[in-house]
């Protein structure tokens, strides 16, 4: 008898011993110090010569006079320009949604319109509840150097709760005894950050209410007027639809209006206005006659990096017409005027199939008359900012996640490289 617990003593000693040194191992291994490089904090002025060094995840030390800690895996950064890791305010990585609702067999006209609200009205739909950690999206922007993206719900209505969510975990270390994972939540960085509305000039759904762009604006609407009703009821049936928008309505959920015309701005804003909400305007492009409206609305802008083109289908011989032209020439100013106006704004993928084509087009709003200085806050903190996060993320500071991107030259010159990236504090594999 003594003899067996002597050995499950040694036993359960030994397993304790594998258990410190894979931990020890681990993080030694997220341990870094990035050495003699040009370093843009963000934050601050940019050093010239310094030392980035991060551990577990969490950045230690930026500065001039930094010493590299015993142990931490040292990248001569000499030639090297370090910045904070790149963030997408605006994107549908790795969100796996649910599948939206159909009307099989519908009996009445009233069936199928209950079926298209349901679809329509989805402000408890929550992207953090639906991110794949595993998704290759996710993978692919990390590679062009985003480390952090706003999950944001799609379609059109009211859409659903966004998420900051993080691109990469890396490897987790063994759970011994776990018999399941849900990898989800190092993900996330901060839900919800906004509650999201869309609007489409033909919604989809067929010929259902609500099946224009004004029926589909009414609906948007009738939506907070019933959150309205039901904060006020002293007797109602439960809604988790209209129990979700009353953070909004009470002005501690921003709403985010998709609108990419200044028609669509200054509707948005209006409705903001007319229910008292938070806005922030997303999918912007047609800004620069709405600046002072949205600065006096103190609404934040998402501007869309994703850039109209000409259509493959033309025949490079067949014209456009004036406003299609303009709309195009246009698109990378509208940040410089945004800039001007002193209105808060940061960029979104918005449907963008290639990530790398974020950066690509964040140096056209500089070729367009952006100043780097701006271009880079609006791809980092102000970013964050928007998010909530601004103390987690979008600035090289001691304490904040080591989310890093370092390249070979300015990051807004067209020949620049990106030679690593750090999510978490882990290096992500450059294909």
């Amino acid at each position: 008898m003594t003899r067996g617990r002597g050995s499950w003593v040694l036993g359960l000693g030994t397993w304790v011993l594998g258990l410190a040194v894979i931990t020890a191992q681990q993080e030694a291994s997220y341990s870094y110090a990035i050495t003699g490089a040009r370093i843009v904090p963000v934050s601050s002025a940019p050093i010239e010569n310094g030392t980035v060094v991060f551990s577990g995840g969490v950045i230690t030390a930026v500065g001039a006079n930094v010493t590299v800690p015993a142990g931490a895996i040292a990248i001569a950064g000499k030639g090297l320009t370090v910045y904070p890791g790149l963030i997408d305010m605006g994107s549908s990585a790795g969100l796996d949604g649910p599948a939206v609702a159909r009307a099989d067999n519908p009996q009445t006209t009233e069936d199928t319109e209950r079926v298209k609200r349901d679809t329509l009205l989805r402000p408890h739909l929550r992207a953090a509840d639906h991110m794949n950690p595993g998704a290759a999206a996710l993978t692919k922007a990390a590679e062009a150097g985003i480390t952090a993206i706003l999950a944001t719900p799609g379609s059109d209505g009211i859409r659903g709760q966004s998420a900051l969510v993080l691109t990469s975990i890396g490897t987790d270390v063994p759970q011994i005894g776990a018999l399941a994972d849900d990898r989800r939540g190092p993900l996330v960085v901060r839900t919800p950050v906004a509650l999201h509305v869309g609007v489409a000039d033909r919604p989809a759904g067929g010929d259902a209410y609500p099946n224009s762009l004004m029926g589909i604006i009414a609906f948007n609407r009738q939506a907070f007027l019933d959150a309205q009703w039901y904060q006020q009821a002293k007797s109602r049936p439960h809604s988790a639809a209209l129990e979700a928008m009353q953070p909004a309505l009470a002005g501690r959920l921003p709403v985010a209006f998709r609108a990419s015309t200044s028609r669509e701005v200054l509707r948005s804003l209006d409705m903001a206005k007319a229910f008292k909400l938070d806005p922030i305007i997303t999918s912007a492009r047609q800004v620069d006659d709405v600046t002072a409206d949205l600065k006096a609305a103190n609404a934040r802008v998402i501007y869309s990096l994703n850039f109209p083109t000409r259509r493959p289908s033309l025949a490079p011989d067949a014209d456009e017409s004036l406003s299609v032209l303009r709309d195009r020439a246009n698109a990378p100013k509208g940040p410089g005027a945004l800039d001007k106006a002193s209105v808060l704004f940061a960029f979104e993928s918005s449907g963008l199939s290639e990530p790398k084509d974020f950066l690509k087009n964040a140096q056209k709003t500089v070729a367009g008359g952006l100043s780097k200085d701006a271009a880079i806050k609006a791809l980092t903190i102000n970013a964050a900012t928007i998010a909530g996060a601004a103390d987690r993320l979008g600035s090289l500071d001691k304490g904040k996640i080591a989310n890093v991107l370092v390249t070979e030259g300015d990051l807004f010159e067209e020949k620049t490289t990106i030679k690593h990236v750090f999510v978490n504090g882990r290096p992500i594999t450059l294909r």
